[in-house]
């Protein structure tokens, strides 16, 4: 799928921020490709970026406009379709990441064919997924994990990606939602496959790969979100990932959205995901906190990385504000020290025989 750029960033008229996270993480990672912001009020989110209507975005050679916003329950708010019919009329494709398809809304659909424009549903893939094998794959894998939604999931990820390129080390940042897949030109939406599949699909996103090759996966949701669960341990099963970086806003009481739904503890959360995901990695650990400190002081930063380094005794970092260098000094201990391919044979051998006796392979 490749989505034609420049892109002007839609923003509706959502206020929040955490709602723009589409757009944000677009500009945060591809700023080259965002012309400019079109927002519907001026109580909207402010990117900083330029207004522009579709017309002038057009005029400044923008290519398609990008529903740079995740509604609750991915519907197209009624009142950004007068919106999205003059951007098409101003010979703009349409890209969006909503549940709900551009190609069902009748009006979209007609007006995009008398103008030669196309339409990109980025969460819907055409693609085909088989059920997961629960098969051992080569090289190495690690998940972002998150005690709640929106916590950075995507970028601890693409920071950790980024570090390793930088270093020369062979890695593939594989996204899994909206927003990873129009930064990175591809990857699953793991949350629009049918729940039977959703593993085979995080399988098929991370397939045999060389030895010391890392595939850096974005995590979805959390284990103790009530509604978004599902989507995080069908990751954790089929990601078979070696290594999990929790990540983690500090300010946060609750479940965002439920607030008779306390934050667990980090060691509650490290555990629970580490014990979802030796379901079919038995060596499955966390290695790394990363740190949503959006808008804190320096100060302020120093003191929640020094207070979570003391819970968990694990790297922390932030992926905008500080490197993610030293975890990837130690992801490479991976490749020499207890959990190199032959030791996790053994612990394979060892623990997880029960799972597979009937393909007598087991998984690791």
């Amino acid at each position: 799928m490749q989505i034609p750029g420049p892109y002007l960033l839609f923003l509706g008229d959502t206020p929040h921020r955490l709602d723009a996270k589409t757009a944000s993480g677009i500009l945060d990672w591809r700023p080259e490709l965002c012309a400019g912001q079109c927002r519907l009020d001026a109580n909207t989110v402010d990117l900083g970026l330029p207004d522009m209507s579709p017309s002038a975005a057009a005029a400044a050679g923008a290519h398609t406009l990008v529903v740079g916003v995740a509604a609750f329950g991915g519907v197209l708010d009624a009142a950004w379709i007068d919106t999205l019919l003059a951007a098409i009329r101003a010979g703009l494709n349409i890209a969006s990441g909503m549940h709900m398809r551009l190609r069902d809304n009748a009006a979209i659909v007609a007006a995009a064919h008398e103008a030669g424009v196309q339409l990109f549903d980025v969460r819907h893939a055409d693609r085909r997924f088989d059920v997961a094998s629960g098969r051992k794959r080569s090289g190495y894998r690690l998940l972002t994990v998150g005690v709640d939604c929106a916590v950075g999931k995507k970028y601890a990820a693409l920071a950790i990606h980024r570090a390793f390129a930088t270093r020369g080390i062979a890695a593939d940042f594989r996204a899994t939602g909206q927003t990873g897949i129009l930064i990175a030109g591809g990857g699953v939406a793991i949350d629009a496959v049918v729940s039977d599949f959703a593993a085979g699909a995080a399988e098929s996103l991370s397939p045999d790969n060389a030895p010391g090759h890392w595939d850096v996966i974005e995590g979805q949701g959390s284990l103790f979100h009530p509604a978004y669960a599902g989507v995080s341990l069908a990751l954790l099963h089929g990601s078979q990932p070696d290594a999990l970086v929790l990540c983690h806003d500090t300010r946060r009481t609750h479940i965002d959205g439920y607030p008779d739904y306390p934050l667990p503890t980090l060691a509650e959360c490290i555990a629970a995901n580490e014990r979802a995901a030796r379901l079919t990695n038995r060596a499955a650990r966390c290695v790394a906190v990363a740190l949503n400190t959006f808008g804190m002081s320096e100060t302020e930063r120093e003191r929640a990385f020094a207070a979570t380094r003391e819970e968990t005794g694990l790297v922390v970092f932030d992926p905008i504000a500080t490197s993610a260098d030293a975890v990837v000094e130690t992801l490479l201990a991976f490749g020499t020290n207890a959990y190199d391919s032959d030791q996790r044979d053994v612990a394979c051998n060892q623990l997880g025989r029960a799972y597979n006796d009937k393909k007598n392979h087991c998984t690791a």
